[in-house]
């Protein structure tokens, strides 16, 4: 009877742990986020963002890429700490931005918002 008692006891013990290292193991059953790439300036040499209008996870990163038609930036509206105020000349050139808030998030290219590149991040 007692023998009975201090198995029971262990295979709790046993499954505790099992149970904790799978939450560990997993990040906490997390979904792993998303890298998502927007072009400055488009394939085709249009001033614009590629995509315009991107919708993001709370958690997901926008990796910024320099593609055609240089300097870039991105200015987000209100939100000075996701802005990149910097010029990207360099094709190729990259940042990334996480975004934790939901929300939605306006951003233009400052030498091209006057020809209309503009662009929206809708975080869920």
């Amino acid at each position: 009877m007692v023998f009975a008692s201090l198995s029971r006891f262990w295979y709790q013990i046993l499954g505790a742990f099992l149970v904790f290292g799978f939450v560990l193991g997993t990040g906490g059953l997390s979904v792993n986020a998303a890298t998502v790439e927007v072009k400055l300036g488009t394939d085709s040499g249009m001033l614009a963002f590629e995509p315009s209008t991107v919708t993001i996870k709370t958690g997901d990163t926008i990796k910024f890429i320099n593609n055609k038609l240089a300097p870039h930036n991105a200015v987000f509206d209100g939100h000075e700490e996701l802005s990149h105020s910097d010029l990207a000349f360099a094709p190729g050139e990259s940042w990334e931005e996480t975004f934790s808030t939901p929300g939605t998030y306006d951003y233009w290219c400052e030498p091209h918002r006057g020809a209309g590149m503009v662009g929206k991040v809708i975080v869920e």
